[in-house]
């Protein structure tokens, strides 16, 4: 028995008996790894999907916060500013909280476009895309906030008959205050994307069950390297060279193994990506996946699996 093997595990549901979750290769239907490619992301200058959840989740965050700094700072300046109209503090903080709930669209787009993960990336590009997309959002930010507030305290003013509203020359003022804000904004949209991935992240399991006629063969992930079709049985290609059979369609199996790093890159052969020792062009689109001492085919009928194998 395998001392990766953690008895208190439970076996999962399905031909291969996976120990952990289970919840193996169900997750094509949600859009996650597929059954021969890679996830998928938004596309474009974006580097991570888009989440209308995430700018929801922070929504609800924000808005009772933002109301105890409203009341906060309304109740603070009626008590500091003396003959201010009762209204006029709550106008200035209620005008700015709703106009940055819209500003909000952007450091949740720059967020998905720049994650702050690219400043922990190797190179400098990253680091500079990073700077440059969040500088280019954060002057956009205040602009969209300072505008709105005040047209919104324009109108106000005009409906009070308190003649018009004077802003001033105080931009940079309010574009220190909403670095504050833009970068508690980028952290909150980060945070609840890695807590969301984490979550939706399927439990590995530590191993995998191959049932070779009344024999269990309780097999570490890391050492199947390959699983290939033969008529009624699959045939696991072992790193220590067996070839155990299983009666079973390699269909099931991708099923059991799909989320968990091996990928179809054949009708008839399925592939752990993380045994990968190269990859060798045949002609006309087909490749050759070398895996240590073992080899398997590669469709060119299975591009995003090339694409996945490569990356």
């Amino acid at each position: 028995m395998s001392d990766e093997w953690a008895p208190d595990v439970p076996s999962g549901r399905g031909v291969g008996q996976s120990s952990g979750d289970g919840r193996g290769g169900r997750r094509d239907a949600a859009g996650a790894d597929g059954t021969s490619g890679s996830r998928r992301g938004a596309g474009g200058w974006l580097r991570s999907p888009l989440n209308w959840r995430d700018l929801r989740l922070a929504w609800l965050i924000v808005v009772p916060v933002t109301a105890v700094v409203v009341s906060v700072n309304a109740l603070t300046n009626l008590s500091d500013i003396p003959g201010i109209a009762i209204w006029e503090p709550w106008v200035w903080e209620g005008t700015s909280a709703l106009s940055i709930f819209v500003a909000m669209l952007l450091p949740w787009l720059a967020t998905a476009a720049a994650p702050p993960d690219e400043v922990a990336a190797e190179g400098w590009r990253p680091k500079v895309r990073f700077a440059l997309v969040h500088l280019a959002a954060l002057l956009a930010f205040s602009a969209v906030h300072v505008a709105g507030f005040v047209l919104l305290r324009g109108l106000v003013y005009e409906l009070m008959t308190a003649g018009p509203y004077e802003f001033g020359d105080r931009f940079i003022y309010e574009l220190r205050k909403d670095l504050i804000s833009y970068a508690t904004y980028v952290a909150t949209f980060w945070l609840i994307g890695y807590l969301r991935r984490r979550r939706d992240e399927p439990v590995r399991p530590v191993s995998f069950d191959i049932r070779d006629g009344a024999r269990i063969i309780r097999t570490p992930l890391s050492q199947i390297v390959a699983v290939s079709s033969a008529g009624n049985y699959v045939e696991f290609w072992l790193a220590d060279g067996r070839r155990p059979l299983m009666r079973a369609t390699l269909a099931a199996i991708e099923v059991e193994l799909g989320a968990f790093g091996f990928v179809r890159a054949h009708r008839s052969w399925l592939v752990n990506a993380g045994a990968v020792t190269g990859l060798r062009p045949d002609g006309s689109g087909d490749w050759t996946v070398e895996l240590g001492a073992v080899e398997a085919p590669l469709s060119r009928r299975y591009p995003q699996a090339l694409e996945r194998l490569k990356g």
